[in-house]
């Protein structure tokens, strides 16, 4: 049987995504290639997440609901129990995939030593509309581990993993993770498989106020540092330097949007060396509602 006639599983886990999913279920339904199955997981929604999915009345699209609700790994781990494709992947409830995003990755399974694909990804940005394409330069493909560690570029709604690497390996995402599961989980199979990608936008990731939420931000932090501890013993001294790197970043952006200028000054001089550069000079000195319209993440 030829990778086009195989059936690729959709894990879809939704908790409350009432507001864009008619338009993500939409995008999967129109897609190109069609053998497909949705593994719709509600983790325990209390808003019209189930209503909207139901009436789609797509016999492709099968409905399961979490006996009580979960993290985001762990609902992820239960909805792909439920995958019986050869190939699984992922769009969120606030995202939509382009309509030939299936047929385009999964050609590239064809190379039998490909166990992952990868695409680039439209950012929207829902308060101002704006949309612009994520990545442009020529992303990377092969065993990629290392150059993932230097600039990690991948999001899940664009990933497909073939079905049979991931049992042969036992993987599932840690569950303990709460934003960087999936940093987690592509990381670890990068080290084992070969990545394939699809060098345009195969989908579209939406920022919204829930997802730039602060307390988001400081999670990942944290999750960030948790990941370094566990794993800096097989990292080389350069790539320890670019994780640490990342985190203190991320520690600047995150002071700098609570507001408190003197703290974030403080910050910033303790760890002049490391983040010292002309934007963040700019950063630091702008004001929040400048930088809100000019920096996509925040």
């Amino acid at each position: 049987m030829k990778n086009k006639e195989k059936l690729v599983s959709i894990i879809l886990n939704c908790y409350n995504g009432e507001q864009y999913l008619r338009e993500t279920l939409n995008s999967v339904k129109n897609q190109t290639y069609k053998n497909w199955e949705l593994i719709f997981w509600d983790n325990k929604s209390t808003d019209k997440s189930k209503i909207i999915f139901s009436a789609f009345q797509n016999n492709k699209f099968k409905y399961f609901e979490s006996k009580r609700h979960t993290s985001l790994y762990a609902a992820r781990n239960l909805a792909m129990k439920k995958a019986k494709g050869d190939f699984v992947s992922f769009v969120d409830a606030d995202d939509t995939w382009e309509k030939d995003k299936l047929k385009l990755q999964i050609k590239l399974f064809d190379d039998k030593d490909v166990g992952f694909v990868y695409g680039n990804i439209w950012l929207r940005k829902e308060h101002t509309k704006k949309i612009k394409k994520f990545i442009n330069y020529t992303m990377k493909e092969g065993h990629i581990y290392k150059d993932l560690i230097k600039k990690y570029n991948i999001f899940i709604s664009t990933a497909i993993i073939r079905q049979s690497f991931l049992k042969k390996i036992n993987k599932k995402f840690n569950n303990k993770y709460n934003i960087i599961g999936d940093y987690d989980f592509f990381l670890n199979l990068s080290e084992k498989f070969k990545f394939k990608v699809i060098q345009k936008p195969v989908a579209t990731y939406r920022l919204h106020q829930k997802s730039l939420s602060v307390s988001k931000r400081g999670t990942e932090i944290y999750e960030l540092n948790d990941w370094f501890k566990n794993n800096k013993k097989k990292l080389n001294n350069e790539e320890r330097i670019i994780i640490k790197k990342k985190i203190t970043q991320l520690n600047f952006y995150n002071k700098k949007f609570k507001g408190n200028f003197i703290e974030t000054l403080l910050f910033f001089l303790k760890f002049f060396s490391s983040i010292l550069n002309f934007k963040n000079i700019i950063i630091l000195f702008s004001p929040r509602f400048f930088l809100k319209k000019i920096m996509w993440f925040y």
